[in-house]
């Protein structure tokens, strides 16, 4: 007799655990196959210290075939789902579409980036949900304030060094409070000009900072972010982003080069695509996290909408600390399907909320005790070490030399502006030319989807008019001598003639942008 197949789509905080354990109660008695566009699992509470350079990118990746050997891993996206016929439909990344049969399916596809209908944000904005993302924030960042210290112009400095963040919940306060401290000390050692320094803007339409959390924690997270130095502006938000800068709701208008997207996340797009039951985008299941009249079809994380049993008639918020809990109990609850003890209601009480604010600064209330200052700060890095299921001496380490040396204030140029759009279904993969589309498979989920025209590496933001990354963004168009550009200056042509450059090519100098080259066929419009 052949053994049972669970298959897990996604490989989050929800999809991890309810591997991790799985793997232990079954055994070998059944085959767990594990569906992911990546083959780590990526800790993304620690994300925003990988754009401030504390972390290294690999230290919040945790290998899924290292740390979880009984799961087979199946690299793909998954693109479509036959409840009748029980089977996912996946694109891989090679373009190569594939079909996974099951006896159980655990939906833990989580969340990609929120979006709202304001102009020009899915054009000039950029999101803060994977790790190509923090990748390009930071070698965006670094770009800015090394343009901004070798120009005269105290206008483009200024912009240079303006950095607008757009929601203060969880990540948009830490992005915000650890990218002050990387740009004042990248400044500390390349000045910008008499009495500049870098300016960094938190907004929100919320009243306060934090504002899901205790006002306690509110507070302590608003006074270290206004002492050093973020403008934090409540009750305000983007009425319209342009190459540059934003304007405001309350009518002010902010040149800037960076708008930083936080301001929530949404369903992944999967969920709405099996046709059942759906609570504001999350998939409706009962408290043992089984869809109704699908018993071979569980939820959990972020794509469920998970009935919360401590507060009656509401349902748990999208949270880490929600989505890991969740994975085990969907994994007890897998293991009893098949006779296996008894099922288990989800119950959770919050066991309090830590918020790292860089240095030694943090916000916490473990156990509802409110703390600030060193002490939260070490409660903080001592939860993260804890939650971690892997990598925890090699963070320790990275935390260590962060403390004693300088950061390694460098840009790599590995991720491209147009390679992480806003509007996407797959944040966790930076589109690269040449590559199949893997946010957008194909509606059968048997082949790649094909390209846009003229966008290198596939498809578009959805809402981006005309096909193309903006223009003339750091990164946002590939060299000249990439597929589907044009020769750079110094090129020859198939006889080995000199190539001339564009007429409106400007010289390398200090206040050039590394990377792109500027097109001939219309007209520029800064950078985004």
């Amino acid at each position: 007799m052949s053994r049972p197949r669970i298959v897990i789509v996604g490989a989050g905080f929800a999809g991890y655990r309810t591997a991790q354990i799985l793997s232990r109660k079954a055994r070998g008695r059944a085959e767990i196959v594990m569906l992911n566009p990546t083959d780590y699992f990526l800790y993304l509470p620690l994300l925003p210290q990988v754009a401030a350079g504390i972390l290294e990118p690999r230290r919040v990746t945790v290998s899924l075939s290292g740390t979880l050997p009984e799961v087979k891993l199946v690299l793909g996206e998954a693109g479509r789902i036959d409840l009748d016929a029980r089977q996912v439909h996946y694109t891989g990344p090679e373009g190569e579409g594939g079909t996974l049969s099951y006896d159980r399916l655990v939906l833990a596809a989580g969340s990609v980036n929120k979006l709202l209908p304001i102009p020009g944000v899915a054009e000039h904005a950029h999101g803060f949900r994977g790790l190509p993302e923090a990748l390009y924030l930071r070698d965006h960042v670094t770009r800015q304030v090394e343009l901004a210290a070798a120009t005269d112009d105290p206008k483009r400095c200024s912009s240079r060094c303006t950095f607008v963040v757009v929601g203060a919940g969880y990540t948009g306060t830490e992005v915000a409070a650890h990218g002050q401290l990387f740009t004042d000390a990248q400044v500390a050692k390349q000045p910008l000009r008499t009495g500049m320094r870098p300016r960094w803007i938190l907004l929100d339409i919320a009243d306060r900072v934090l504002p899901e959390l205790d006002e306690r924690l509110s507070r302590t997270a608003d006074a270290v972010l206004r002492e050093r130095g973020v403008d934090v502006r409540m009750g305000t938000s983007v009425k319209e982003a342009t190459p540059d800068g934003v304007l405001l709701t309350d009518g002010e208008f902010v040149d800037t080069r960076t708008l930083v997207w936080c301001v929530g996340v949404r369903p992944d797009p999967l969920a709405e695509s099996l046709g059942l039951p759906m609570e504001r985008g999350r998939l409706l299941v009962d408290p043992h996290l089984q869809v109704p009249g699908r018993p071979e079809v569980f939820a959990c994380g972020d794509a469920a909408a998970v009935p919360d049993l401590e507060n009656p008639g509401s349902y748990t918020p999208m949270t880490a600390q929600h989505a890991w809990r969740q994975g085990k109990v969907c994994a007890h609850n897998i293991a009893a399907s098949f006779g296996g003890g008894e099922r288990q209601a989800y119950r959770h009480k919050d066991l309090g909320f830590v918020v790292d604010l860089g240095g030694a600064k943090a916000a916490a209330n473990p156990l509802g005790v409110n703390l600030s200052g060193v002490a939260a700060g070490a409660v903080t890095r001592g939860y993260h070490l804890a939650a971690m299921p892997g990598n925890r001496v090699r963070v320790a380490a990275d935390w260590l030399l962060d403390a004693v040396l300088p950061r390694q204030a460098v840009q790599l140029g590995l991720v491209r502006s147009w390679s992480v759009p806003l509007d996407t279904a797959s944040p966790e993969v930076a589109r690269v030319p040449g590559r199949p589309l893997g946010d957008t498979p194909s509606p059968g989920g048997a082949g790649p989807a094909e390209p846009a025209k003229n966008q290198p590496g596939g498809e578009p933001a959805r809402s981006r008019p005309g096909g193309e990354p903006a223009k003339n963004q750091p990164g946002g168009e590939p060299a000249r001598n990439q597929p589907g550009g044009e020769p750079v200056k110094g090129s020859t042509d198939a006889g080995g003639k000199a190539l001339a450059p564009p007429p409106d090519q400007p010289e390398p100098g200090p206040d050039v942008a590394p990377g792109p080259v500027r097109r001939t066929d219309r007209p520029s419009q800064g950078d985004a």
